[in-house]
């Protein structure tokens, strides 16, 4: 996928622009961060921002927070900030970011990009003074950690976004021993074998 395919999903030259500096950004401290894979960064556009890009037709249409947890370099709670700038400028992205080093990237990016966005490096469970409509989280942890982050930081009618590998099944099914949810998987546009689960009501198993 490349830029052009952005375009396509009815992202702007502005946009693409931006998503261009923070692309750039991303590879320049990555020499220093561990940021991203050292093995990614040749085909680092399609591989990560295209790839977090596409959550952003999942938003729901009258969301106004967005919680990225374990942002690590931004992805993809940097690229759907950058995204809403322009598309959807009331949605606030807070980003999720325990690690120090990663965090003062964070809030580079956000304060060179002007975006509406928030960095807070604490641990994920420290945080509860959040009630948010999005929850997303790529390349964290697995489904039976993360849905307990996205219990705990979502309004009742929220929405996660959680990118997954091909092990998206198995982990499904090792939710649902301890989770009740309700799950859409959709394909990845860029991974063959990726997909993009949108659950929402989630509560425990025993409830």
């Amino acid at each position: 996928m490349t830029s052009h395919s952005l375009e396509q999903l009815d992202v702007s030259r502005e946009t693409i622009e931006r998503l261009r500096t923070y692309h750039d950004l991303l590879l320049k401290w990555t020499s220093a961060i561990n940021l991203i894979s050292r093995s990614t960064v040749s085909d680092a556009w399609d591989r990560h921002i295209v790839d977090s890009a596409q959550l952003f037709k999942l938003l729901p249409p009258n969301a106004t927070m967005l919680v990225d947890i374990g942002s690590g370099g931004g992805l993809p709670g940097l690229v759907l900030a950058i995204m809403a700038l322009e598309q959807r400028p009331r949605l606030q992205t807070i980003l999720i970011e325990s690690d120090q080093r990663k965090a003062t990237f964070l809030r580079a990016v956000v304060r060179d990009l002007s975006l509406n966005a928030e960095v807070r490096a604490v641990r994920i469970e420290s945080v509860t003074d959040i009630a948010c409509d999005v929850v997303t989280a790529r390349a964290l942890a697995p489904l039976p950690e993360l849905l307990p982050f996205a219990k705990a930081l979502m309004k009742p009618e929220g929405v996660a976004l959680f990118q997954k590998g091909k092990g998206a099944g198995e982990e499904l099914t090792s939710a649902r021993q301890k989770w009740k949810f309700e799950v859409e998987i959709h394909p990845s546009l860029t991974d063959p074998d990726g997909r993009i689960l949108e659950i929402k009501d989630i509560a425990r198993a025993d409830q």
